[in-house]
């Protein structure tokens, strides 16, 4: 794992050699170096499947707060259904819909698949470039790319010059996209430990980890123009539950108590601060801790989405024609051999 997370490292901060640096790599050197024996029909279940326990976790979840809530009062209980209801399709569904119609990149591929997963990662990039020029004319004051790096996106993609279109799309990604995913991640975190610190209930504050954490991804999706590969977004989608099911077992852990004697041991020659700390802590311990894990489900995601946008880079610059030349070739080969075994054959 660690060895793995280096690797990703590398591949982020652009250390890994690339034809871009004049290093070039062959198919099977990249197939050695990067590709995991991987099912791909069975990483599209896994991740449908994950999604769908998120979605069963937080329905449930919903629902309790609802009932807790007819218990008290039968007219509230019904609307507080109809309003989690609303609440569940519009902060995990729709979410999660955006997030799995987004594009990815094919970097997990052999000799055979190379060529059609440059063709698909070349129409990736196109898309990518438009949808972030077509949101810098539409939305002003965003401030999320570079306006002179997204007028040469744009000439690039009027003139065809899809290099021009790499350079461009690289060097937002190493610039303002780093910058403005780092402030989503940020505004995330800060909204998640405040929810969580006003609620004082464990499943809503499970709930609210659930939704923040996929409008966090969804955000990051749309920054970046593209998803992480269906075992990549799995595995995000696995910290989700992670996180929801740590923050719905934080109330039971005494964590409060222990940070309060902690500090109220270091601050005890001074009472009146010793006492705001005792007040607050409690209820800022929860909050901190779920903004924390908010922040680790986010900068997981920038992580994976960079190293694949980086694989895709490398993958792009590797000629991969010798290999139909190669199997031409060969099956010259063996239709000689045939015919010379043929004329070798002792006739009948």
């Amino acid at each position: 794992m660690a060895e793995k997370k280096a690797e990703d490292q590398k591949l982020i901060e652009g250390q890994t050699a690339s034809p871009d640096k004049g290093e070039k790599m062959s198919i099977y050197e990249y197939e050695q170096k990067y590709v995991k024996q991987q099912n791909v029909r069975g990483a599209k279940i896994f991740l449908r499947v994950i999604a769908a326990i998120i979605g069963v976790f937080l329905f449930v979840l919903l629902l309790l707060v609802a009932l807790r809530v007819y218990e008290i009062n039968q007219y509230a209980g019904y609307a507080t259904g109809a309003a989690c209801l609303i609440a569940y399709i519009f902060i995990f569904v729709v979410p999660l819909v955006k997030i799995m119609r987004a594009p990815y990149f094919l970097t997990n591929i052999n000799a055979q698949t190379a060529s059609k997963a440059q063709r698909h990662n070349k129409k990736v990039r196109r898309d990518i470039a438009d949808k972030m020029i077509n949101f810098s004319s539409k939305v002003e004051g965003a401030g999320w790319y570079d306006s002179e790096l997204i007028g040469k996106l744009a000439i690039a993609r009027n003139t065809g010059d899809d290099e021009a279109l790499k350079v461009a799309l690289t060097a937002l990604y190493k610039g303002s996209v780093k910058k403005s995913a780092k402030s989503l991640i940020m505004k995330s975190s800060l909204r998640s430990a405040m929810y969580s610190a006003l609620s004082q209930s464990e499943k809503i504050d499970a709930a609210l980890i659930i939704a923040v954490n996929t409008q966090l991804i969804r955000d990051l999706v749309f920054l970046y123009g593209f998803r992480p590969s269906d075992i990549r977004l799995a595995k995000i989608f696995m910290g989700v539950i992670r996180n929801s099911m740590i923050a719905l077992g934080l109330g039971g852990l005494n964590v409060g108590n222990a940070v309060v004697k902690t500090m109220g041991d270091a601050v005890k020659g001074i009472p009146i601060l010793g006492n705001l700390i005792s007040t607050i802590v409690d209820s800022s311990v929860q909050g901190l801790a779920n903004g924390t894990l908010t922040a680790l489900i986010g900068f997981q995601t920038i992580r994976y989405l960079n190293t694949e946008y980086n694989l895709q880079n490398i993958l792009d610059g590797i000629d991969v024609s010798e290999t139909s030349e190669e199997l031409q070739e060969t099956c010259s080969e063996i239709e000689t051999q045939l015919k010379k075994k043929k004329k070798l054959a002792p006739a009948v």
